[in-house]
């Protein structure tokens, strides 16, 4: 795998994972590679420093394997060097820019069933209710108890509206 910086014509940085060189140059050129933060398709590689080993390392403990399916809890903490001003998390405008993507998309293709989200899960699970994609609240316990029933949830960070 090879790792390019990437730059899209306005000049938004952002990077990418290719199988080879051939490869990054045909998903530019059939216009696949979209820019996280406006959405361009003109992508060009972007200027990079290189890489260069200093001998050999020890080897690095491996991390413990992260629980993908579980959200981090309720009472966790941001580190202080991440916190804004106002006391909220500051996001990288790339990961903003994919969030409100993302918040968009939800808004369009899914129903919105509020509080009444583990309810209607287990409804449509049940076979009482019409099976569609939908989004609104859980309590972190509901969540917990949705996921251990074999009910497939998803916690997605719900920044402000791109156009608000």
């Amino acid at each position: 795998m090879i790792h390019y910086d990437l730059r899209c014509g306005d000049g938004h940085a952002f990077d990418g994972w290719f199988k080879s060189s051939a490869a990054f140059d045909i998903q530019a050129q059939g216009g696949l590679i979209e820019c996280p933060v406006c959405t361009g398709t003109s992508v060009t590689r972007a200027l990079m420093a290189p890489r260069l080993s200093k001998g050999l390392a020890a080897p690095a403990e491996p991390a413990p394997a992260a629980d993908a399916t579980r959200a981090p809890p309720a009472n966790a903490v941001a580190a202080p060097e991440a916190m804004a001003v106002g006391g909220g998390p500051v996001l990288p405008d790339q990961v903003r820019a994919v969030l409100q993507r993302i918040r968009a998309e939800v808004e369009q293709k899914c129903d919105y069933v509020g509080p009444r989200f583990a309810e209607e899960a287990r409804a449509m699970q049940c076979g009482d209710s019409k099976r569609r994609a939908i989004y609104g609240e859980t309590t972190p316990e509901q969540a917990e108890a949705l996921a251990e029933d074999g009910i497939e949830v998803a916690r997605i960070p719900w920044v402000p509206r791109a156009d608000g």
